[in-house]
């Protein structure tokens, strides 16, 4: 995958979950999993390299959290309307 993709999981029209996607490698598979701020929790891959952000509390997420954490990993910011899916689902 060598673009960004939003995948929601709701149930009865609500988010439960949330995953984004980062440009991965074919065959790469989280190695390791750690927390940025309330909310988001980071997958690398073996070398380090992240390939996706989870939210599993969708209540939390902003645009300007999930950019700060795109920030840290010295990632391009996402635009609003392309997380706007987490809190319409």
């Amino acid at each position: 995958m060598s673009q960004r993709s939003l995948e929601v999981t709701s149930r009865r029209g609500k988010p439960l979950a949330a995953y984004l996607y980062l440009p991965r490698r074919p065959g790469d598979t989280s190695a390791r999993v750690e927390p940025h701020g309330p909310g988001y929790l980071v997958d690398r891959a073996e070398d380090g390299r992240p390939i996706g952000i989870e939210m599993p509390s969708p209540s939390l997420v902003t645009v300007d959290g999930l950019n700060q954490v795109l920030d840290a990993l010295h990632l391009e910011p996402v635009a609003p309307e392309k997380v706007a899916p987490v809190g319409a689902a």
